[in-house]
């Protein structure tokens, strides 16, 4: 079944719903009643499936990868597309800066097979933070 429209698909003005219908008992209720607002209504069907699946996933966008084949960045922007599409601004981000010897950890535990290149990538540009065990 198809959403409500926000706006008049022809004019863009406000909608006002005048009729509704319940196909399993025959009722229909004449009037008018404003149709609710719902932020995810502005999401497309794809939009939302991210959201789910980042739902699903705690937030961690390094499962998503796993989970949706996508790259980091990718899923970073179409994070910021869905937070964009709720009505909202995404937040700058401010790097993790790495001290001298956590830059030193991420190299040696690159080197030892501890953590992948894109990993060790992340921790290296701020986009993660690494903390020393």
């Amino acid at each position: 079944m198809n959403k409500l429209p926000k706006n008049c698909p022809i004019c863009q003005g406000s909608v006002i719903v005048t009729r509704f219908f319940c196909p399993n008992c025959q009722t229909s209720v004449e009037g008018s009643f404003e149709p609710q607002s719902d932020l995810l209504q502005n999401l497309t069907h794809e939009q939302v499936n991210f959201l789910l699946t980042f739902v699903r996933s705690e937030g961690r966008l390094n499962r998503m990868e796993e989970i949706l084949g996508l790259s980091y960045p990718t899923l970073k922007n179409r994070l910021n597309d869905v937070i964009m599409a709720l009505g909202f601004q995404p937040e700058k981000e401010v790097p993790f800066k790495l001290s001298d010897s956590q830059r030193q950890q991420v190299l040696d535990d690159l080197e030892n097979g501890q953590i992948d290149s894109t990993q060790a990538l992340r921790y290296l540009q701020g986009e993660d933070e690494f903390n020393l065990i």
